[in-house]
């Protein structure tokens, strides 16, 4: 199932979370998941909730693989630098080459990221067996527009280095369509991940100071158990009551056969269903909004007025029977 837009509202509340795994993205897994267990009914519970954990791991592991990106791109250009000037014949150029790449504060600091290093460690995250698109990178690096000008720029200070890295993520990495097919191929999990795992690594960027050196924080996985837990339940609770779901949703069709309506669009009402009833912290508008705006980017273009239709009068059938107490 792929995305056929990107969403603002989606975009908007990535930037605004301090966690990597938000419930933005948790919304999006599980209607993955769903999406899958509904050409395939033959998984157990246990095994399907094992799928969404696994898959939100790997949304996880993408960041380090990117942030791990900037190091290595950086390593690279060290050793072109120092192959160049040990040459036989080296040329003035080779002897003296330019460095502030080489010598850029904030990748080095990022090189020594506590964080990152144990994760790399332990997750055994590396970029050696696809060197060719590490140096493919650097390259287009090397002949922007973008790298000229800092060179060229008399500022040599963390937060200018900091900047650099940034506007070379997000205008150079982010948009190069053989780093985009390697990464697809790596991992099928990340189909559809990358504009969002981009998003927040832009955000680390930011977030990174030249005081907090090795220790500067990256994004934790999820903010707290209660994410971790949203998830499971979320998915527990469409799957074991998707038949009475589907009743609540009949009951509002108007001129329409259940057998018509996108798979999608169930599963996206499902979900809903199931967070407005069994999830008295989230309020209503805020779940409604989400998966309206989930609908926009994954299913038909009528699937968000679709679904906003019938939450809407869900809703208000469920407060006229006090069955909904909830704002």
């Amino acid at each position: 199932m792929q995305p056929v837009a990107k969403t603002e509202k989606i975009e908007n509340n990535i930037v605004l979370s301090y966690n990597m795994i938000n419930r933005v993205l948790i919304r999006i897994k599980t209607l993955q998941i769903l999406f899958a267990c509904s050409q395939n009914k033959d998984q157990s519970l246990k095994a399907i909730e094992n799928e969404l954990l696994h898959s939100l791991q790997k949304s996880y592991d993408l960041y380090f693989y990117f942030l791990l990106l900037i190091v290595d791109i950086t390593r690279i250009k060290q050793q072109k630098t120092d192959i160049a000037r040990n040459k036989y014949l080296p040329t003035e150029e080779d002897l003296n080459p330019a460095v502030k790449l080489d010598e850029n504060k904030f990748a080095r600091q990022l090189a020594q990221n506590e964080t990152l290093c144990k994760y790399v460690e332990e997750q055994k995250i590396s970029w050696n067996n696809d060197l060719n698109i590490v140096r493919h990178l650097l390259n287009a690096i090397l002949e922007s527009d973008l790298y000229r000008t800092y060179l060229e720029s008399g500022n040599s200070n963390y937060n200018a280095d900091r900047e650099f890295w940034r506007a070379a993520f997000k205008n150079i990495i982010c948009t190069d369509e053989e780093l985009d097919a390697q990464l697809e191929e790596m991992c099928i999990y990340w189909n559809d991940d990358l504009e969002i795992i981009e998003t927040f690594v832009l955000k680390t960027i930011k977030r990174f100071e030249e005081e907090n050196g090795e220790k500067q924080e990256l994004l934790p996985m999820f903010k707290s158990d209660d994410d971790r837990d949203f998830a499971i339940e979320l998915l527990r609770l469409s799957l074991s009551n998707g038949d009475e779901y589907k009743e609540m949703i009949n009951a509002h069709l108007k001129n329409w056969d259940m057998d018509r309506i996108a798979e999608v669009d169930l599963l996206l009402l499902r979900m809903a269903i199931a967070e407005i009833l069994s999830f008295p912290t989230i309020p209503i508008s805020v779940t409604m909004n989400e998966y309206i705006e989930i609908a926009k980017a994954y299913s038909t273009p009528k699937s968000a007025t679709f679904i906003n239709g019938i939450l809407d009068a869900l809703v208000r059938k469920l407060k006229s029977e006090k069955k909904l107490l909830k704002s």
